[in-house]
């Protein structure tokens, strides 16, 4: 079964304290591409104060350390937009 974006929602929120969070499935822009096969492509958009002083790459891997039993179930592609408050408005 497939990875929803219900499960990568849930995943997060019980992993980081989000004051804001859309995930949204892109699977269907990217049919007929290899990796479409292999899983799903989804972009995340977290707010989080957890983020304030990381940079890109220490923000990205806590969003892969909060999913990392999902990836291998079916996660092919995340693109990540990961905020603090501050940034977001």
């Amino acid at each position: 079964m497939p990875v929803t974006a219900e499960q990568i929602e849930a995943a997060l929120k019980e992993r980081l304290v989000l004051s804001r969070l859309e995930v949204q499935d892109d699977s269907h822009l990217h049919a007929g591409h290899a990796g479409a096969r292999e899983g799903r492509h989804f972009t995340v958009r977290l707010v989080s104060e957890r983020f304030h002083g990381l940079s890109r790459v220490a923000r990205h891997r806590l969003v892969y350390d909060a999913l990392g039993s999902l990836i291998p179930q079916g996660i092919h592609a995340l693109a990540i937009q990961a905020q603090t408050p501050d940034e977001a408005s």
